[in-house]
Parts: structure tokens; C-alpha cells; sequence
């Protein structure tokens, strides 16, 4: 299946107005993204299990990086509530399961193989720190090679300086509205701008967004994959 597989081309998505789609797994449903692949894939999604949905013990070849939106997610090494930011590696494994029901960003085989790092990191408890422009505020997640993933606040009436992406940017909208000169992005929308692009973003009433950047390929395969 390929969804937006092309990773040199922008893409806008209110996820709130996309299809829930069946899982292989009774209760757990998703929003897709972005996709490469079979039902293991390349992926970007939107996750929701339904209360007491779980999932057989599994691994994940190329890692697996989660946002919790809503609710608890779980497995045998912990609960993860609102909020919580989630990696586990390349090569790891687990059982996942929600006792009350969850929904989750979901991004699969999108680590390098060498992130061995896993990272869980309750934000909702974790530090602020000052942004570069004023109204500004940076929580920084994880770092690797030119990756970086960050949760960023902006007050009402903050704009950013025109700048470009070098190994592109992802955006997730938690809440507000963010914006651009190319429109306007309310909570539950998802961005990708590939390598190479500029914007000049700002935020009127103020936000809250999940960002990553540095991520992207800089050169593509003539399938659109990375290389």
C-alpha cells in the first residue's frame, strides 16, 4: 500500500475529518497518514483502542515512536498516560495493551537501526525551556544524528523568522491554531514538509504542537524511498 509514500512532497491533513479503518486486531482502529508497505510498513497513523483492546507480544523491526493524545496505553513495562512521548528502538518488543482505551500518533520503521535509545518521557510533568523568539517555549524529546523531536508552545501573537528545513519537518496540532502563509492548522492537523522547503509560521490565538525535523531524506530512490 502506498499512502503519501512520496516524502519529497508536502502534505496537509486534518486527521479529525479521515476514516477510522479496522485493524488485524478486534478494537483497535486507525487514521492512516502516511504508509509504504503492508501491514508492516512504513507508517505514520493515527491509533485507537478501544478499552481493553490488546495486541499479541510483537517486535518492531525499524522502531516504533508514540505520542499518547488520549488515555492510557500500556504494556508489561508500564502505563502511559496523556501526554506520555514513547520510543522503542529497532529490534524491541512488546505487548501492548489499553484498560481504558486510548488514542495515539503512531510512527513505525522510521528509526535508524544504530537509535538504540528507548525514551519515555510524561510531559504533562517535564520542563519548559525559552524558545528562540519570545513567546516561545521548547520541551526537547530526543535527538539523534540531524533528528530532533520537541514539543513547542507558542503564546498568542508569536511569529517565527522565514526559515528553511534541511531533512524536512513534521508537525502534529495538540491544540490552538497554527499558521503559515500557506494556511491555517487547527488541533488534529498533521504536516509534513519535505526537505528543502520554507515557511514562515506564526500563531494568532497561541498553540501547542508535536514537531520533528531532520528526519526526512535529503535524496530520494526512484520509488520514493530514502537513500
Amino acid at each position: 500500500m502506498e499512502l503519501h509514500a512520496d516524502l519529497a512532497q508536502r502534505v496537509v491533513l486534518d486527521t479529525t475529518a479521515l476514516p477510522w479503518t479496522p485493524s488485524p486486531l478486534a478494537g483497535v482502529e486507525r487514521r492512516m497518514l502516511d504508509r509504504l508497505g503492508g501491514e508492516v510498513a512504513r507508517a505514520t497513523s493515527i491509533v485507537r483502542y478501544a478499552p481493553g483492546s490488546r495486541f499479541e507480544r510483537h517486535s518492531h523491526g525499524g522502531g516504533e515512536e508514540i505520542l499518547v493524545l488520549e488515555g492510557t496505553f500500556s504494556d508489561e513495562q508500564g502505563d502511559y498516560p496523556t501526554g506520555t512521548y514513547l520510543r522503542n528502538p529497532a529490534g524491541s518488543a512488546h505487548a501492548p495493551f489499553s484498560q481504558d482505551g486510548c488514542t495515539l500518533l503512531v510512527k513505525l520503521h522510521q528509526m535508524h537501526p544504530a537509535d538504540q535509545q528507548r525514551v519515555v518521557i510524561n510531559t504533562p510533568c517535564s520542563p519548559w525551556v525559552p524558545g528562540l523568539v519570545a513567546g516561545l517555549q521548547v520541551m526537547q524529546l530526543h535527538a539523534f544524528g540531524s533528528e530532533h523531536v520537541a514539543l513547542v508552545r507558542w503564546s498568542p501573537g508569536t511569529c517565527f523568522q522565514p526559515h528553511g528545513h534541511s531533512g524536512g519537518e513534521e508537525i502534529f496540532v495538540l491544540d490552538g491554531v497554527f499558521q503559515d502563509e500557506h494556511g491555517n492548522y487547527g488541533a488534529g492537523s498533521w504536516l509534513r514538509n519535505p526537505h528543502g522547503s520554507q515557511h514562515r509560521p506564526w500563531s494568532e490565538a497561541g498553540c501547542t504542537i508535536w514537531v520533528k525535523t531532520g528526519h526526512l531524506p535529503f535524496t530520494l530512490g526512484p520509488d520514493g524511498s530514502g537513500v
